[in-house]
C-alpha cells in the first residue's frame, strides 16, 4: 500500500509504517546482502514502532536459537536471557507461529523469572511476530519496547506486516548457508578421495599389489594407528614413508 492509498484520518504511525514497507519493497536485492536487508528491516521497524524499541530477528533451527540481527543491546540480551531460560515471548512466537504480546513486564505470569530480568534490562512491553518459513526453520521479529502498553492495533498490524520481509531473507540466508554447506563437504570429500587414491597408486607401484589390497593395507594402518584414513594418506603421499604399513 502507497502513502496515496491511505484516507487522510489515518493515524500517522500507520501512514510511517506504510512508507516504511514501501521502502523495503523497493530494494533491489541484487545491491543487498540479505544480511544487510535483515538489519535494514529491524531498523526500520525501531523507527515506527512505538514505545522507544529495540529490535532484534530470533532463528530458531533444531535446536539451536540465536539472533541473526539486532538495533541495539536491549534486544540482544533479551534475546540471549530466553534462549539460556528456554522460554520467553520470543521463542514462544517461533515455535507456536502465534503474535506474542506482553503488555506490561511487570505484571506477566507466563514467564515470571524471564519477565523479572525484563524489567530489571529496562524492558516494559514486548511484541513478537514469527517468521514462518520451512519445516525446519522457524523464527520471530521482535520489539521490546522501553514503555508499558505500547502497542495498540494499528501497531500490532504494522508489526506484523515487516514479519513476510523478514522471513523471506532469513529464508533465503538459510538455503544459501545450505547451499555453501554442501558445496564444502562436497569439496572435502573429493579432496579425501583424491589423496586417498593417490596413496593407493603409491602403495600398489610399490609393492605390487592390487588397488583393493592396497586400500586394505592403508584402512588396516589406519585403524590399528587410530588415524583418520585422509590424515595416513596425506601422511605417505607428502613424505614418502609410512612405516609399519604391513604390520598386522
Amino acid at each position: 500500500m502507497s502513502r496515496a492509498d491511505l484516507p487522510p484520518d489515518v493515524p500517522s504511525r500507520s501512514q510511517e509504517a506504510a512508507r516504511a514497507l514501501e521502502q523495503l519493497g523497493g530494494i533491489s536485492l541484487q545491491r543487498y546482502s540479505m544480511e544487510s536487508l535483515l538489519q535494514t528491516v529491524t531498523e526500520l521497524a525501531k523507527s515506527v514502532m512505538p514505545g522507544d524499541p529495540e529490535v532484534s530477528i530470533t532463528v530458531q533451527t533444531g535446536h539451536r536459537r540465536f539472533t541473526v540481527v539486532s538495533t541495539g543491546q536491549l534486544a540482544t540480551d533479551l534475546d540471549e536471557v530466553q534462549y539460556a531460560e528456554h522460554h520467553g515471548p520470543c521463542l514462544h512466537a517461533a515455535t507456536t507461529l502465534e503474535l506474542t504480546e506482553i503488555p506490561d513486564t511487570r505484571s506477566e505470569t507466563r514467564w515470571p523469572e524471564y519477565a523479572r530480568r525484563a524489567v530489571e534490562h529496562g524492558n516494559l512491553s514486548s511484541l513478537s511476530v514469527p517468521l514462518d518459513m520451512d519445516a525446519d526453520l522457524s523464527g520471530a521479529l521482535n520489539v521490546y519496547a522501553r514503555t508499558p502498553n505500547a502497542f495498540d492495533d494499528d501497531a500490532r498490524e504494522a508489526a506484523a506486516r515487516f514479519g513476510p520481509y523478514a522471513a523471506v531473507a532469513v529464508g533465503n540466508v538459510h538455503a544459501y548457508e545450505s547451499a555453501q554447506d554442501v558445496a564444502h563437504n562436497l569439496q572435502v570429500a573429493l579432496e579425501s578421495r583424491a589423496v586417498i587414491d593417490q596413496a593407493k597408486g603409491i602403495v600398489m607401484e610399490r609393492h605390487r599389489v592390487t588397488a583393493d589390497q592396497a586400500f586394505q593395507l592403508l584402512a588396516g594402518f589406519s585403524s590399528r594407528t587410530n588415524t583418520k584414513l585422509r590424515e595416513v594418506a596425506e601422511r605417505l603421499v607428502h613424505t614418502g614413508e609410512l612405516p609399519d604399513l604391513f604390520d598386522r
